[in-house]
């Protein structure tokens, strides 16, 4: 799924190359000509992000951040949507986009299905990268993955702020921003099958469930995890092309292999600071090769 999401960022960014983004999401052009400037803009934006995520948690904000989840992941799954119905030649493309978007980016904040919340993942990703992409150069994009992969680490490993902003979502919002895998052994999957043929009703289901106590794992990646990776290769596929973007996308894809590989069942890790030295291996292969 994480290689998808690359390629479809790819596309999507390769698209708005020719195309203005829509719904008001488009840069002045004053900006878009000095993405040399932008790049601290974009830290210190990132940094307020956190903080008012945070300070929602603190004080309980559940409905708030549902709404804010459910206006930004409408807007995002849109603007993917609005460069591949634009492509295919779709009539009225941007009011389909968001039509088609409504219902999803619901479902996904409102409803739980695993289906739909991973489906959307596709899009989200490649339609915020999109905006992001004509605002960076490669030297910040470089910054940027740098610093990214440094709050990870302390994040992840220091102050355990990722685990709890995971939990949170998971147990308070009912959603999750990224991808989200449950898995269980064989013994729990019987079980499991068993519970669901013998309640139909989905609220005693899940009641049931939580009596069992059947163990289930989860796989999970965070959103910041897939979506840098598509920035990255975007600002190359601007500045160098097609090619050395694909290498950006393989060289990330291998990294997080990497990772998944090597990690133990049960424990988090931050991924960025994996992904960055796959992609600031792949620049320099860019670099020595295009």
């Amino acid at each position: 799924m994480f290689l998808v999401t690359q390629l479809i960022g790819l596309f999507v960014i390769s698209v708005y190359g020719n195309l203005e983004l829509p719904y008001g999401m488009e840069p002045p052009e004053e900006i878009k000509d000095k993405p040399d400037q932008q790049g601290l803009s974009i830290i210190i934006a990132f940094v307020l992000a956190i903080g008012l995520f945070f300070l929602l948690m603190k004080i309980n904000a559940e409905t708030f951040i549902r709404i804010w989840f459910f206006l930004v992941t409408i807007i995002a799954i849109a603007l993917a949507l609005n460069a591949i119905l634009f492509k295919i030649n779709v009539v009225n493309y941007s009011l389909v986009a968001v039509v088609v978007a409504i219902p999803l980016a619901f479902t996904k904040i409102f409803r739980r299905n695993i289906g739909v919340h991973n489906f959307t993942e596709l899009l989200i990703y490649p339609g915020i990268a999109a905006v992001f992409v004509s605002l960076l150069n490669v030297f910040w994009v470089t910054i940027i993955l740098l610093i990214i992969s440094l709050y990870d680490i302390w994040a992840v490993w220091h102050s355990e702020f990722m685990q709890k902003m995971a939990k949170f979502q998971i147990e308070r919002l009912k959603l999750f921003t990224g991808f989200f895998i449950p898995y269980a052994d064989k013994k729990s999957k019987e079980k499991i099958k068993l519970l669901k043929e013998k309640y139909v009703n989905e609220k005693e289901l899940e009641k049931q469930f939580k009596k069992s106590r059947i163990k289930v794992n989860l796989a999970i990646l965070g959103g910041g995890d897939v979506i840098f990776p598509i920035i990255t290769a975007g600002v190359f596929y601007k500045v160098m092309g097609i090619i050395p973007a694909l290498v950006i996308s393989a060289s990330a894809t291998l990294a997080l292999l990497y990772l998944f590989v090597m990690a133990r069942k049960g424990k988090f890790y931050p991924a960025m600071p994996f992904l960055t030295i796959g992609m600031y291996l792949g620049m320099m292969i860019n670099w020595l090769v295009f």
